[in-house]
């Protein structure tokens, strides 16, 4: 999934490392369209990265820039949109559970004066877009006083709940009552409107930071008794996460598919033979997310591992770990797509590879000799907007001259 962007953690990671269509053109469009992959773009609206541009818009203006983006997404030739409804224990819909995200009018727990998410998926399905409902299970907030949540927060009803690491506020996974809260609250949403997908990102346990440590203790004395390690206890809490939003998706709206865009290692060779060749980040160990389970038991409807890295870069190479994922989904029910790093393209700050504006296309064609690959999402809106060196563009000459269905 950047968050505060998902681009900082990327690059943190790899520290560790050494106008447009109308809404009426979409019944042409959808004649036109042949078969099923994924052409996604992520919406990311933590600290406004991508929508809407900055809080406090009117709700004209924020409705015109969320259209806006749907339009970019049919002009690009794209199918679906990855919109983040719940970025910080807050929401883009009128919840019960949790307040009104910041992101909308400044102030959380103001109302925008429109339904967002509501609006979203209406928009989107009159322009053939499916609408990925993305959720972020237990992220509070990207700052550590609970008294700027908004009055009535759970997290201030409940601060047994919360764990300050690493300069930000997280739910605790470890407690029963706290998964549960966290999947009533996503849940809403699936029950209020026809979201095509419930999306997760990257995290579940929070990225590692040098030097601190994520204060469960009080949590494992009490629910780590049957484990052998505090890290298979946490595996354990997230694959409860995932199996059971899994199981719950279906009996609440049969139809809404689930997909997670975990962080793209899940193991390195060297630490287990099952492994990528790889020397990065796992998220096995370090975010305690077991992906490669989540596909052997087809709890998943789709994962979008992060690929974020180049093809030839050494510690993380795009080429190795494609094969690696299609080994890994081969057999399951779990369809794979893959997350591409679109906003790394004529970054200055980038390796080489990312100032050549085929690199991403580049991707797309070494995708074509594993079938198991269905699709690819681009990270993210932005970008896919202003196409900064042409990336975007190559990447829809190349490869999406004609529309294509979303994969089911």
């Amino acid at each position: 999934m950047g968050r505060v962007t998902r681009r900082a953690f990327a690059l943190a990671a790899l520290a560790t490392l050494a106008t447009g269509p109308r809404a009426s053109a979409a019944p042409q469009a959808h004649r036109r369209m042949h078969g099923g992959e994924m052409r996604g773009m992520w919406v990311a609206t933590v600290a406004n990265r991508d929508w809407p541009s900055r809080a406090g818009l009117s709700a004209a203006a924020q409705r015109a820039e969320l259209t806006a983006h749907l339009d970019t997404a049919v002009r690009r030739r794209l199918n679906t949109v990855i919109l983040q409804v719940r970025p910080t224990a807050d929401a883009l819909w009128p919840s019960p559970y949790e307040p009104w995200s910041a992101v909308l009018t400044g102030t959380q727990g103001a109302a925008p004066g429109w339904d967002p998410l509501g609006t979203a998926v209406r928009e989107a399905h009159a322009r053939g877009l499916e609408l990925h409902a993305w959720f972020n299970p237990y992220r509070i907030a990207n700052h550590t006083d609970p008294t700027r949540l908004a009055a009535g927060h759970p997290a201030r009803r409940h601060p047994d709940w919360v764990v300050t690491y690493g300069g930000k506020l997280y739910y605790n996974p470890g407690l029963p009552e706290v998964r549960a809260f966290v999947q009533d609250a996503m849940l809403d949403a699936v029950r209020r409107y026809p979201v095509d997908a419930v999306h997760f990102d990257d995290y579940f346990y929070p990225y590692p930071v040098a030097g601190q440590t994520f204060d469960d203790q009080a949590a494992y004395d009490r629910y780590g008794g049957g484990f052998p390690t505090r890290a298979a206890w946490r595996r354990d809490n997230v694959d409860l996460l995932v199996s059971e939003m899994s199981a719950r998706i279906k009996q609440v709206r049969p139809g809404t598919r689930f997909g997670i865009s975990p962080f793209g290692v899940w193991r390195n060779a060297g630490t287990d033979p099952l492994g990528s060749d790889t020397r990065a980040l796992q998220a096995y160990d370090d975010l305690y997310a077991d992906t490669r389970k989540w596909v052997r038991e087809n709890w998943l409807d789709y994962i979008c591992p992060q690929l974020y890295w180049h093809i030839g870069n050494a510690p993380a190479d795009y080429g190795v770990l494609l094969p690696w994922w299609a080994r890994t989904v081969r057999g399951a029910r779990t369809k794979l797509y893959l997350g591409e790093a679109l906003y790394r393209a004529g970054d200055p700050a980038q390796a080489a590879a990312w100032q050549q504006p085929d690199e991403l296309s580049r991707h797309l064609t070494l995708a074509r000799n594993h079938p198991e690959a269905r699709g690819h999402v681009f990270f993210a809106a932005r970008e896919v907007a202003q196409d900064r060196i042409g990336a975007m563009a190559r990447v829809v000459a190349d490869h999406y001259q004609q529309p294509a269905r979303a994969p089911r």
